[in-house]
């Protein structure tokens, strides 16, 4: 469910950074598209359908932005040691290492 919801949540960015830079731009910087209007739609026409277009595809985005911090808060997670109280757990008294049966020098 996860990668899912991940991969649809990459689409998503992909798709509105290109929605965003196809936009026209007020101040002439980076704005790819804005040339003449000779097309199926007019220039307001197009503005408004990448206007909505942009408006969708950033909900669906913050949408998927917030199922996927649930579904992450969900999952199990190892608990913390200092969330023990402090007599509960002693450490695990190591182990003495094994004297070797066979003398390594002479």
């Amino acid at each position: 469910m996860e990668t899912i919801v991940l991969v649809v949540h990459l689409i998503l960015a992909v798709a509105l950074v290109g929605v965003v830079l196809v936009q026209r731009s007020e101040g002439g910087g980076l704005g790819i598209g804005g040339g003449a209007g000779g097309g199926l739609m007019s220039v307001r026409g197009t503005a408004n359908l990448l206007t909505r277009v942009t408006a969708v595809l950033a909900a669906g985005f913050m949408v998927t932005s917030l199922t996927l911090a649930i579904i992450s808060g969900h999952q199990a997670k190892p608990g913390s040691i200092l969330d023990t109280p402090a007599g509960t757990a002693a450490p695990a008294k190591p182990e003495t290492p094994a004297k070797p049966s066979v003398p390594l020098s002479q």
